[in-house]
C-alpha cells in the first residue's frame, strides 16, 4: 500500500509567505511565463538546480502546495525535519533511488499534488549545470503526469556554491512552460526524452549574463572560486591558484592574472596567458586536462582525510582514514566509530556528488553518509571532477 504524504496547510502558508519575502526583496524574482500559475490536477515541476534556495523563488509560482523531494543529506542535519514532513518534504539519497522514494514521489501524483524535483541534484559549482543521472528520463515516463520546466535564472550569482557570504540581492527569473504532456511520455523514446530535457535543463549562468548584464551585491567578490577553479589555464599546474583584494584571481607560479567585473566577467591583467572571461570556460579546461591525464591512466585520486558522520542533527567527527578513488569504486580505510573499517563503495550511480569547495565531499552508501575532509580542502574539487568524467565515460559506453 502506497503511503501519503501529507502535508500541513497552515505550515505550508507560512512557509509559502516567507518565501515569497525572500523571493520579493533578496531574488527579486520575476517571471517570464508562468503555465502552473492556476494549474489544476496532478502534475510534475523539474527544473535546473543554480543555488541553494532555488526551490523558494518555485514555491510562489501556483497557489497550491509543492511536495518537493530534497538531499536527505540536507534533510537529515536540520533540528526541524519533523515540521520539514508536514510540509510534505521528501528527502532521498542523491544518485541513489530506493523503492520507498519511488512510490512516496508517485504517491504524491496518485493524489491529484505537484511533484517538483531537481534531475542534476546539486546545485552549479561554476556556472554550468551538473549531470544528470541517465535513470531521470525513464522515471518521467514512469511518472504518467503533464511535466513542467520551471528554469531559473540569474540565482547562480545570487548563491555561487564557492562564495563566502550569504545572498547576494539581484534580479532573477523564473520561466515555467510545458516540457511534456503524459501521452506526449508515452509516445516517445527515452532518447527522445533525454535530449528535449537536457536542452530545457542544462545552463550556462555565464552565457545567460552576457546578455541580461545584471549587477549583484557583491558580484565581482570571487573569494572561494579558487577552490573550484584549482588549475592555471596558462601553466596547468594544479592548487596554485589564489584570490586576493576579493576580486582578483592569480596563479603563483606562473603569474597569470584575472580581475572580476561587476557582471563577474573575467579580465586579463598579466601577460602571461590568454584572457577567460567566463569562469565556466576555465572549468571546462580543467576537466579537459583532467580527462586527458586520466586517458594516460592517471585515474586513482587518494587522499588522508578526516570522516564525519551525522550525529544527533549534525556532522561529527568520527575517525580518519585513507580515501582512494578509481574508476569503479570509493575506497575508504580507516578508523571509523572507534572501529577499523575497508569499505568499498561502488559509483557506478554517481554522477556527482555533495560537496563543499575546498572543504569536504560526501559519499553515500545505503543508509549511511560519509562525509570526507582532505587533507588538502582543495582535492575536494578534484575528486568530484574524476566523478563526473568517470560516469560521462560509462554513458558513452
Amino acid at each position: 500500500m502506497k503511503k501519503k504524504i501529507k502535508q500541513n496547510k497552515f505550515l505550508y502558508a507560512l512557509l509559502k509567505f516567507v518565501a515569497n519575502i525572500v523571493s520579493f526583496f533578496k531574488f527579486k524574482r520575476k517571471f517570464i511565463n508562468n503555465e502552473i500559475k492556476d494549474k489544476k490536477g496532478p502534475f510534475v515541476i523539474i527544473s535546473n538546480h543554480s543555488a541553494a534556495l532555488d526551490f523558494v523563488n518555485l514555491i510562489g509560482a501556483t497557489k497550491r502546495p509543492i511536495n518537493f523531494v530534497i538531499s536527505n543529506s540536507f534533510f537529515s542535519t536540520l533540528p526541524c525535519k519533523g515540521i520539514l514532513k508536514r510540509l510534505g518534504f521528501i528527502p532521498k539519497q542523491q544518485f541513489q533511488t530506493s523503492f520507498s522514494n519511488i512510490f512516496q514521489m508517485k504517491s504524491v501524483l496518485d493524489e491529484g499534488g505537484i511533484l517538483a524535483f531537481y534531475p542534476a541534484g546539486l546545485m552549479s559549482d561554476a556556472g554550468e549545470s551538473t549531470p544528470i543521472p541517465a535513470t531521470t528520463y525513464k522515471f518521467l515516463q514512469w511518472l504518467k503526469a503533464d511535466v513542467y520546466v520551471a528554469e531559473n535564472i540569474g540565482t547562480y550569482f545570487s548563491m555561487p556554491k564557492w562564495r563566502k557570504g550569504g545572498i547576494r540581492s539581484g534580479r532573477t527569473y523564473l520561466d515555467i512552460k510545458k516540457l511534456f504532456s503524459k501521452e506526449e511520455l508515452k509516445d516517445l523514446t527515452v532518447e527522445e526524452v533525454r535530449e528535449k530535457t537536457e536542452k530545457a535543463l542544462l545552463f550556462n549562468a555565464y552565457e545567460k549574463q552576457e546578455n541580461l548584464k545584471i549587477k549583484y551585491q557583491k558580484n565581482n567578490n570571487i573569494e572561494g572560486l579558487e577552490n573550484v577553479l584549482y588549475m592555471c589555464p596558462n601553466c596547468n599546474k594544479e592548487f596554485t591558484i589564489k584570490t586576493k583584494n576579493k576580486n582578483v584571481i592569480y596563479c603563483e607560479n606562473c603569474g597569470f592574472k584575472e580581475t572580476a567585473d561587476d557582471y563577474q566577467f573575467l579580465h586579463k591583467e598579466s601577460k602571461e596567458g590568454e584572457e577567460i572571461r567566463y569562469p565556466s570556460t576555465w572549468n571546462r579546461l580543467i576537466l579537459k586536462n583532467l580527462r586527458e591525464k586520466i586517458v594516460k591512466g592517471l585515474d586513482v585520486l587518494t587522499s588522508k582525510v578526516k570522516i564525519q558522520m551525522i550525529k544527533k542533527d549534525k556532522f561529527k567527527n568520527v575517525g580518519e582514514g585513507t580515501l582512494t578513488l578509481n574508476k569503479k569504486a570509493f575506497l575508504l580505510d580507516g578508523i571509523i566509530n572507534g572501529q577499523s573499517e575497508k569499505l568499498e563503495i561502488p559509483i557506478e550511480t554517481f554522477a556527482s556528488l555533495p560537496y563543499k569547495p575546498g572543504v569536504y565531499l560526501e559519499i553515500q552508501s545505503g543508509d549511511n553518509i560519509y562525509r570526507c575532509l582532505p587533507e588538502d580542502g582543495r582535492l575536494s574539487t578534484k575528486f568530484i571532477n574524476m566523478i563526473k568524467i568517470f560516469y560521462a565515460e560509462k554513458q558513452k559506453a
